[in-house]
Order: C-alpha cells, then sequence, then structure tokens
C-alpha cells in the first residue's frame, strides 16, 4: 500500500428500525395501545437493509426502538450477529421534550435493557424519535450522560455557532463527556439545509443531495451522517388514508427512491456504525431471554371457565384488502380476550360482492381458521344487507357485528356482551354517550352523524344517542325476522329504529369512534341525507299507528274488564 495515500474518509451509516405505524406523522392517528393490531413489516424491511449491506460490505448502526426488541428479539439478535451496532431509540417512538426528567430515565433503562437483553452488547448510543435543539434541549444531554451513554445523534444544527454544531463535538457535564453526532447540514447563508437522508433526500433533488455529499467529503475532516428508516426501503406498505395530505406526501412520496439512493452511496463511500468510528468495543452482556418473546394476548385464554358460552361476530365487507391485514391480529386479540371472560366467539365475514381481491385476502389470511367462516353475496346489497345475512346465518342466539376498518376497538365486545341480559334485545356503541368520545374523525362525518341521531331520537322518542353504528351485539331471536327496506348505511338505522318501534329494548355502551385509517368510506353523502329523512318520516308513521293501535287495544281491554265487572254484579 502506498504510504502517501490517505485511507478512505470514514462516513456513518444510521439506520432507523421502527414500522409505518410508528411514525411522527401519524401519532395523532394511531395510539400506541393498537400498535400490536397492525400487521408488521419492520421485520422484512431490516433483513432487506441488512441484505443490502452484506452485498456492499459495509456496516452500520441500527437505532431500534425497544418495543420491536421486545416483540422481536431475534432480529435484534441477528443485527448483531451480522457485525452491526444495535443502539437505542427510546422505547416508543414518542417526542422525549414532552417527557419529565424521570419519564426519560423510565424509558431509557427500560429500552436499553430490552436491547441489551435481545443483542447481548452494551447499548452505548441513542437517538430521539424528533430532532432536538441545542438551545432547548441541552437538559437530554446531560440526562444521557448521566444514564452513561457514550454518544448521541439527535441534534439538529441552527445558525448559532454552527460550525460548533455541524460536526462531531463532546459535551460535559459534571466530570462526564458525550459525543454528539449532529445531523449533517449545508450552510445556504440564509439558514442550515439538512442533507443526512430520510425524508430530506426523498423530497429534494437527489442532485442537490449528492453535490452536497461529495463536497462535505472533500471540505470536512468530520464524518458525514446518512439516515434511513426501514419503512423507507417499503414502497409496498400499506396508505394510512386517515392521515393529512401533507403528512401522506411526507411520509410516501418518493419511497421507490431511497433504495437506488442508498446503493449509490453504499458504492461511493465508505460507510461504518458509530462505535467503529470511535473506536469503542461495547462489552458483552449475558441475554435473559433466548427464545423470541410472544405477545401475551394468548395467556388471556388460560382463565377461561370450562364452559363457554358462544357467540358470533358477523363482519361485512366490501372493497376491504387494505383492511384485512389489520384485522388478522385484532381478531386474535379479540377472541383471546373473549375466552378469558366467558365467551367462544365464531368469526362470520360477509362479503358484498366486492370488486378487489377482499375475498382472496379473506381466504389467504382466514381460510385455514376453524371458527371462521366466509359467506359471498351474488350482488351488492349494502352493510346492513351484510350484517342481516351474517345475523340470519349465525348458529348462536348472541351475534355482534362491526366493521371491517375497527373504527371501534372490537375489544370492547367483552364488556358489551354482558349487558345483553335477558330483557335486552341489541346493545349498541354510542360515541355521543355521556361517557363516549370522538377521536380525529372528519367534521362533515361527524355532523352527518350527530344530525341524523338527534332526528331519530326526535322522532322516536327514544333517549338513545347513536342510531347510525354498526358496532353492536343483538339477540338473534329479537332481530332476524325483521325486514328491513334500506340495506345500505341506512339500514343500520332502520334496523335499530324498527326495533325500537316493535318495543324491542336496546341498551347504549360508550365507545370510543375513531377516523377510518385504512381504504376510503363507501358511504355516498348526499344521497344518504335524504334517505335518511325518508327513513325518518317512514318510522314516525309507523310509530304513530303503533301507538294509536296500542291505545285503540288498552281500550278494548277497558271495555271488556268492564263489561266483565258488571255483569258480575
Amino acid at each position: 500500500m502506498n504510504p502517501n495515500l490517505k485511507p478512505p474518509k470514514k462516513h456513518l451509516l444510521t439506520v432507523l428500525v421502527e414500522d409505518y405505524f410508528h411514525v411522527g406523522a401519524f401519532e395523532n392517528l394511531i395510539r400506541k395501545q393498537n400498535w400490536s393490531n397492525f400487521e408488521t413489516r419492520y421485520e422484512q424491511n431490516t433483513h432487506k437493509a441488512l441484505d443490502l449491506l452484506d452485498r456492499y460490505d459495509k456496516k452500520a448502526t441500527f437505532f431500534v426502538l425497544g418495543w420491536i426488541a421486545e416483540q422481536s428479539p431475534a432480529l435484534v439478535r441477528e443485527i448483531a450477529a451480522r457485525g452491526h451496532e444495535v443502539a437505542s431509540r427510546g422505547f416508543y417512538h414518542r417526542p422525549i421534550t414532552q417527557l419529565t426528567d424521570e419519564e426519560i430515565r423510565e424509558d431509557l433503562k427500560r429500552s436499553r435493557g430490552c436491547l441489551e437483553d435481545a443483542a447481548g452488547t452494551q447499548i452505548v448510543g441513542y437517538r430521539a424519535a424528533e430532532k432536538l435543539s441545542f438551545d432547548e434541549d441541552e437538559r437530554i444531554l446531560r440526562i444521557l450522560t448521566e444514564e452513561g451513554y457514550v454518544y448521541d445523534a439527535s441534534f439538529l444544527p441552527n445558525r448559532k455557532n454552527p460550525r460548533q454544531r455541524r460536526f462531531l463535538h463532546q459535551h460535559h457535564f459534571d466530570g462526564r463527556a458525550i459525543h454528539e453526532f449532529p445531523y449533517s447540514t449545508r450552510n445556504l447563508g440564509f439558514g442550515l439545509l439538512p442533507i443526512s437522508g430520510g425524508n430530506y433526500l426523498r423530497q429534494i433533488p437527489y442532485t442537490v443531495m449528492r453535490n452536497a455529499v461529495r463536497d462535505w467529503t472533500a471540505r470536512y475532516d468530520s464524518p458525514f451522517v446518512f439516515y434511513l428508516h426501514v419503512w423507507e426501503l417499503d414502497p409496498e406498505q400499506p396508505i394510512i388514508s386517515a392521515a393529512s395530505r401533507y403528512n401522506r406526501v411526507r411520509h410516501y412520496r418518493k419511497l421507490d427512491k431511497m433504495e437506488w439512493v442508498l446503493k449509490e452511496n453504499l458504492e461511493l463511500y465508505n460507510y461504518t456504525s458509530v462505535v467503529d468510528y470511535l473506536g469503542i468495543e461495547p462489552e458483552t452482556v449475558v441475554s435473559k431471554n433466548i427464545a423470541p418473546v410472544k405477545a401475551p394476548i394468548a395467556k388471556a385464554a388460560d382463565t377461561a371457565p370450562d364452559e363457554l358460552v358462544p357467540v358470533t361476530i358477523v363482519i361485512p365487507c366490501y372493497n376491504e384488502a387494505e383492511t384485512i391485514g389489520y384485522l388478522v391480529n385484532t381478531l386474535r386479540s379479540v377472541k383471546a380476550k373473549l375466552k378469558g371472560k366467558g365467551f367462544d366467539a365464531e368469526v362470520v365475514f360477509v362479503d358484498d360482492c366486492s370488486t378487489d381481491n377482499t375475498v382472496e385476502k379473506l381466504t389467504e389470511l382466514f381460510g385455514d381458521e376453524k371458527d371462521t367462516r366466509i359467506l359471498r353475496h351474488e350482488a351488492n346489497k349494502g352493510v346492513a344487507g351484510g350484517i342481516m345475512t351474517g345475523i340470519k346465518a349465525a348458529k348462536t342466539e348472541i351475534v355482534c357485528s362491526m366493521d371491517c376498518d375497527c373504527t371501534y376497538d372490537p375489544h370492547g365486545l367483552a364488556e358489551m356482551i354482558p349487558l345483553l341480559r335477558e330483557d335486552v334485545d341489541m346493545v349498541t356503541a354510542s360515541p355521543y354517550h355521556a361517557e363516549g368520545e370522538v377521536r380525529n374523525v372528519p367534521g362533515w362525518r361527524l355532523s352527518l352523524s350527530k344530525g341524523a341521531s338527534f332526528l331519530y331520537r326526535s322522532v322516536l322518542g327514544s333517549p338513545l344517542r347513536t342510531f347510525t353504528s354498526c358496532f353492536r351485539v343483538y339477540r338473534k331471536s329479537s332481530v332476524a325476522e325483521i325486514e328491513i327496506e334500506e340495506t345500505g348505511f341506512l339500514g343500520v338505522a332502520e334496523l335499530l329504529g324498527r326495533l325500537d318501534v316493535s318495543g324491542g329494548r336496546i341498551v347504549e355502551f360508550p365507545a370510543t369512534l375513531e377516523v377510518r385509517l385504512f381504504g376510503f368510506s363507501k358511504m355516498k353523502t348526499v344521497r344518504t341525507i335524504g334517505g335518511h329523512l325518508k327513513l325518518l318520516a317512514k318510522l314516525s308513521k309507523e310509530r304513530l299507528f303503533r301507538k294509536n293501535d296500542v291505545i285503540g287495544t288498552s281500550l278494548k281491554e277497558k271495555k271488556i274488564e268492564a263489561g266483565d265487572q258488571g255483569a258480575g254484579k
């Protein structure tokens, strides 16, 4: 080797291991308690990243969520076994700046414990779920230092002291030091442009970014910090249609770009991990758990009574291929919870003549399930028609219905079913109940639903707050023979209305209504409004006639009673 030649400059490659539903763009739509319901894709995407690094013989630092380490420790072990550094991304993907100091310490310890247990090596690095500010978030660096972290890679430089804060440097707290690897930026004169990767790399023309990396390599001794999320290697990931247009662009635009950009960078530059750059050899940690951790939901069945009450869950489907994957884990968890409460559930899917691959997805994911049936309509009948088909096909007296898109949490069935006492014919979920809640639902839809419920309540003289929910529990013998004229969305309200007019007893259950995450609603707004008005007129007449019939019958009974009494005198 020529002694006059400098060794190739080392840059840093950082890979963020998280799934598409973890990201900040969707945090207002997706609650952490629902993460386990999603069809995860982080494993296949992480393997894709690992294989690309193997192909180009490069090493990287993988910042992994503690939640993923807890769910998939074998994946974390594989990252370490293939020669890469495992570092912490925190336990949950949440803004660390919103946490108290004690909450930050608790999160750091929990995530580090899961990661070290899975990887078998000491965790010395950290990157927050959000970009931090040197001016506002120094307390976080102090806490990281006190917790024994060697370096952090969370801070985005600003124009104040740009040279000091654009490059690798150290912070000192009470005699301890921590390295900071800020996001790489380019000074435009009027501000700093992040050029590290991620969304900036996908949204900004790559010619600009390519030149920026080339210029950095030529001008500076500090390493360029490249980063990507593993979900950015997955153009086929599900679309969260409920997200705002801005967040959909932010998350999904140019996903097909990241893979070829990564390949080009791996070919051009000498990328390595942070610990390799610092010359650190993390200590070995003895793993406590060798086998992968299983989700605890199956344990719910362990406490189930010997005799289970059979129930049926009816799920009408029309062009729901995008939502089927979310249902797999959700229904598994729901059925386990129901068993723990003493109920044995059979699921009946009713495909309403879908034109996409809904049936194929149902067959693929549920076809082998012994407690699942898939029925099909030969012609489209609408959501209420699907519910009625499922009710009539049910082999049980207790029948539940739920939306395919899980806008109501189906775990609530465990509390709703016991409310179906002998004198109750239907239990319906109600977000407008005093203890109910609505989250992220578009204002127009909320206004339509609340307005319809107000009119039904006024016409029927009923105290119910919600009339349009599909999330219900029925007594089959009370509703199976009800003839509804409307089989679409209107039929949902009609079924409840006719049961109410006929004297059936209906109980409300306070529930949370959330926005639909996948796909789009099939409801036609203008047509639905007109339909509700016509249906209200019909139900009003029926209620009036029934009232007159009841009054007439009561008068006849009184006359007969009076006649009997007279004859006896």
